[in-house]
């Protein structure tokens, strides 16, 4: 499912959710999950960069979605690194 830029009114969201759409891509093209777990690391990093936001205020609604969205494929990206380690 994609989240969609649109609903997030914030430019630094704008650029790392585009990031992260593209490595979502690969992640699902990728074959096997040593090579699903290369680009989830990326992903995890991305979701870092928008939970360490400066610009992070509390009262917005933009920035709560933004880092319920970042924590939610944070979760995400951790099932796809523990499932590597099971294979």
């Amino acid at each position: 499912m994609y989240i969609g830029k649109d609903i997030i009114d914030c430019p630094e969201y704008q650029k790392q959710e585009q990031m992260m759409q593209d490595i979502i891509v690969k992640i699902n093209q990728a074959k096997g999950a040593q090579e699903k777990e290369r680009f989830a690391q990326g992903m995890h990093e991305e979701a870092d960069e928008l939970l360490s936001c400066q610009g992070y205020d509390s009262k917005k609604l933009d920035c709560k979605n933004c880092h319920f969205i970042a924590n939610l494929r944070k979760k995400t990206i951790d099932l796809i690194i523990k499932a590597k380690k099971l294979a």
